[in-house]
């Protein structure tokens, strides 16, 4: 492994670690998470319960586990082993002063075990792959249609892996491991069809009864299918802003994948010249912006909040941010130049919202201003 680049989350978990005796974080396969816990506390014991004699021996003698690890220690996939952590409740309600880091690559489950059995005693974070920010002075010099393709995985960046090699790696690895542990699909075919269908539908809303029809299965599975990548960080969805917050549950979401690299490996656009070329440029390099607002969310230690807007009328913008009552919108445009229609949108939707503070328009050209920015200076 190369040497490790310095993640923006790492303030807010430092700081938590002062108020909270555990802190939580999951996210995505080989995101960067144990990388982040032992760069931050090098002196911590370390176990990964991802394997198969450290989860023997944490489900058989939790206690025993638990000692030998000591007051102070990272605990890896800690969702593999969930009576641990009524273990881990004890021990820091016995001492105070105990610190444990726990993470997992499997949000929905991790996060019901971990609020059940560890409310109020935990801060939970999660760390996606890489953000433009962070590596910057790595891929400064590479184009925006590379970047995509590459994604942002640590390990790939880091270690320079050709993406064919590395995708393939990890989505085979996904399919074979995560498909079965998180639920039963028999149909591996069909789901392989599913992802590829719904990475064709970046930017686009999820009408489940569509993708059931091109995918041959029912639209109830298409539905726990989206719900397998959302709990693994594969993909997720953008729901529409409304005031009424019941509305926005009960409008089509927009999907976008957690990684543009493993999209175009879905997509099998592995060129940037071929992604130029691409009738999915537009929409992966909206992913790439949605999810670098994520990011910076995420790394922040806020919530989700991002949506998009759309009306009857066709007024539509990219990203909609909420401050409180007031709100900052974005628009996402693939290219370098910047052109006045680009903004017509947002003075349009500004003047419905009423409450817009911020107006922004990201692209890939020069950054000018707080409201016209590269997408590299989100």
């Amino acid at each position: 492994m190369g040497t490790y680049i310095y993640r923006e989350l790492t303030p807010s978990v430092i700081e938590a670690m002062k108020y909270f005796p555990v802190v939580t974080i999951t996210g995505p396969r080989q995101s960067g998470k144990t990388s982040l816990s032992r760069h931050i506390c090098p002196d911590f014991s370390y176990a990964n319960l991802a394997d198969i004699s450290q989860r023997g021996k944490a489900a058989n003698d939790p206690t025993g586990f638990l000692n030998a690890l000591g007051r102070f220690a990272i605990i890896d996939e800690v969702q593999n082993v969930p009576d641990i952590l009524s273990m881990i409740q004890v021990r820091v309600d016995e001492d105070p002063e105990c610190r444990y880091i726990l993470t997992g690559s499997s949000n929905f489950s991790l996060l019901a075990k971990v609020t059940q059995s560890l409310a109020g005693r935990t801060a939970v974070f999660t760390l996606l792959p890489f953000s433009l920010k962070e590596i910057k002075s790595i891929e400064e010099n590479e184009s925006i249609e590379k970047i995509i393709i590459d994604g942002l995985y640590p390990r790939k960046i880091v270690d320079n892996i050709p993406g064919e090699i590395y995708y393939s790696g990890y989505y085979n690895t996904y399919v074979e491991r995560d498909l079965r542990d998180l639920l039963q699909v028999k149909n591996i075919l069909s789901f392989d069809k599913f992802i590829r269908v719904l990475a064709a539908r970046i930017g686009s809303e999820f009408n489940a009864s569509s993708i059931a029809r091109e995918v041959g299965v029912s639209s109830h599975t298409i539905k726990e299918w989206m719900s397998i990548l959302t709990t693994s960080y594969i993909a997720f969805e953008l729901r529409p802003y409304f005031n009424n917050i019941s509305k926005q549950y009960s409008k089509m979401p927009k999907v976008y994948f957690y990684d543009t690299g493993l999209a175009c490996y879905l997509l099998e656009i592995d060129t940037p010249e071929t992604l130029r070329k691409h009738q999915m440029r537009g929409h992966l390099f909206e992913n790439l912006a949605v999810c670098e607002l994520l990011k910076k969310r995420y790394n922040e230690g806020k919530d989700t909040r991002l949506f998009f807007y759309r009306d009857k009328a066709g007024t539509e913008v990219d990203i909609v941010e909420p401050h409180g009552l007031d709100l900052s919108i974005y628009e996402v445009k693939y290219g370098d130049t910047l052109y006045p229609e680009f903004l017509r949108n947002m003075k349009k939707a500004s003047e419905i919202l009423k409450n817009v503070k911020r107006k922004v328009l990201i692209y890939n050209g020069r950054t000018m201003g707080d409201s016209v920015i590269n997408i590299r200076d989100i």
